[in-house]
């Protein structure tokens, strides 16, 4: 099984993407609804909470990992790679791939957690990859929540959605990277305010080809991934709307299951 894990429901937004490319292979999902939002917790825990949801997916039969979450992404990623003898996949150098092909005035927009903006690695990446790309970030912790409780159409959303965005769209930025995979829920009108001639880069999506290439490349671990859709959804806290999130966004109805992140890996 492909296994995916986030904070909470953006991931959502990285599985729909991998039900799109890679739609022959179970998933296997889990969101830690609990402790969500991880945008403003310390390195040390977002790392502990990244080896728990690592550890259950293994557990559970994932032979291939993807971090769902720009945070973790951003904080976490160089641990579990040194930790675990698995394929990883993260979703911030796609995105940085995918900014520095679109972007023609070298001039790129970044909106994340705190964690994810604090952490520099945008900046980093994407000064590495062209030293004339100027980069400008703006966190934009409030989207998270705003997603959580299904807001995406309110007047207050839109608000702070231009509030956010209108100091990128003064610095005429023309490529702009959701660096954090709850946003996506929010790409019409992020686009809108921003302005409808910047790209909008998606992480989530990027990832997905990413994963479909290792695949196509590696027969062996082809071979080991479960097929079908006998999908497993798994959250820290089961809630009404999660579920109509859920269901909404990947167009179908899916059957939610609880587990205690706390617990003993061996009794999920």
């Amino acid at each position: 099984m492909i296994g995916i894990f986030d904070s909470g429901i953006g991931g959502l937004t990285v599985v729909k993407k991998i039900f799109e490319y890679l739609n022959r292979y179970q998933v296997l999902y889990i969101g830690d609804t609990a402790r969500a939002p991880y945008g403003d917790r310390g390195k040390e825990v977002i790392k502990r909470y990244a080896f728990q949801a690592t550890d259950f997916l293994l557990h559970k039969g994932a032979k291939i990992i993807v971090v769902a979450c720009n945070t973790i992404s951003a904080v976490a990623v160089d641990d579990l790679k040194k930790k675990y003898n698995v394929p990883i996949f993260e979703v911030v150098n796609p995105g940085v791939r995918a900014a520095v092909k679109a972007t023609k005035n070298k001039r790129v927009g970044v909106i994340g957690t705190r964690a994810t903006i604090n952490s520099k690695i945008y900046e980093k990446l994407l000064h590495k990859a062209d030293k004339k790309i100027q980069v400008f970030t703006r966190p934009a912790p409030l989207l998270v929540p705003l997603v959580e409780e299904n807001w995406i159409k309110k007047p207050e959303t839109k608000m702070i959605a231009k509030r956010y965005l209108h100091p990128l769209r003064l610095k005429q930025i023309d490529t702009l990277i959701l660096a954090c995979t709850h946003y996506p829920f929010l790409k019409k009108l992020i686009s809108l305010k921003v302005g409808k001639n910047v790209t909008i880069i998606d992480p989530g999506e990027e990832v997905a080809k990413v994963v479909k290439k290792y695949i196509d490349q590696h027969r062996d671990i082809e071979k080991m991934l479960k097929k079908g859709s006998r999908h497993q959804f798994f959250v820290s806290d089961k809630t009404e709307k999660f579920q109509t999130a859920a269901n909404h966004w990947l167009g179908t109805k899916i059957k939610l299951k609880k587990v205690d992140m706390y617990m003993n890996i061996e009794q999920a």
